[in-house]
């Protein structure tokens, strides 16, 4: 999800970081891209978050986008390189991200049966109860299991890093917002378009009552994927709809 964080290349950027009794709040351009369908904000250089860590809760309980500690979902699909398997575990872990007590969710991905990837993932739930993205720690592995690389690992507020929304208290069709920010390399958006379709997925069939997202990030241009999420259980399924193969349906919700 997240580009390589190079360092020494954010030394200038100046964002605001300060701490007042309000609380967070994440504002990118409403102004339309030409690259994909409005609505799309494009990049706002302006883009600023004020983290207040007291208005922050480690308990997701956001109906779209719920993490009970314990609960494991998994997914299969494609790619372009073959089958993949992913398995999102929720822990009772939590971490501090730039001050704030978040919920890490482990995510390890299997490319032909073998663990391929794996990663930390933080998030956290503003007063309102929308879900925000701190940041994650990932590691690339070869087949025989060593590291390769650690290069998406992102944590906001380090190097002028900002979080993002991943899901709104109460979305809206048209809304979007930034789920994270480092400029040059992590700049992912998504958009609402749906609030009550429909999706089938190996895990069972939802007739209606289905949110769908539209996600991008000007960073890959003429890669625009779809997300559709389920109340009570998260993201059921995700596609690309440009750009390379990628397909991953759930097909099983289970407690570890």
């Amino acid at each position: 999800m997240l580009e390589a964080v190079k360092r020494a290349a954010l030394l200038v950027l100046a964002l605001v970081a300060a701490c007042t009794s309000s609380s967070p709040t994440a504002v990118p351009s409403p102004s339309p891209s030409p690259s994909t369908p409005s609505p799309t904000p494009t990049p706002s250089p302006t883009y600023a978050v004020t983290v207040v860590p007291a208005d922050f809760t480690a308990d997701v309980t956001n109906p779209w986008f719920p993490l009970p500690p314990g609960r494991v979902l998994e997914y299969r699909g494609v790619q372009e390189d073959g089958p993949v398997r992913e398995l999102l575990t929720v822990s009772d872990e939590t971490e501090k991200v730039d001050g704030v007590t978040c919920r890490v969710v482990l995510d390890r991905l299997y490319l032909d049966g073998v663990l391929s990837e794996t990663t930390k993932d933080f998030y956290a739930q503003d007063r309102q109860g929308a879900v925000w993205y701190f940041g994650e720690d990932t590691a690339e592995l070869d087949e025989d299991g060593s590291m390769v690389t650690t290069e998406g690992t992102f944590h906001a507020g380090v190097t002028g890093a900002l979080p993002g929304i991943l899901m709104s208290a109460v979305p809206k069709v048209g809304e979007s917002h930034r789920q994270e920010y480092l400029p040059g390399y992590a700049e992912d958006f998504y958009a609402v378009e749906l609030l009550s379709t429909s999706v089938t997925t190996p895990y069972r069939a939802f007739r209606t009552g289905v949110l769908r997202t539209r996600e991008w990030t000007p960073l890959e241009a003429g890669v625009v994927s779809k997300k559709w999420y389920v109340r009570g259980i998260g993201v059921v399924r995700e596609a690309n709809t440009t750009g390379p193969k990628e397909e991953l349906s759930l097909v099983r919700v289970s407690s570890d």
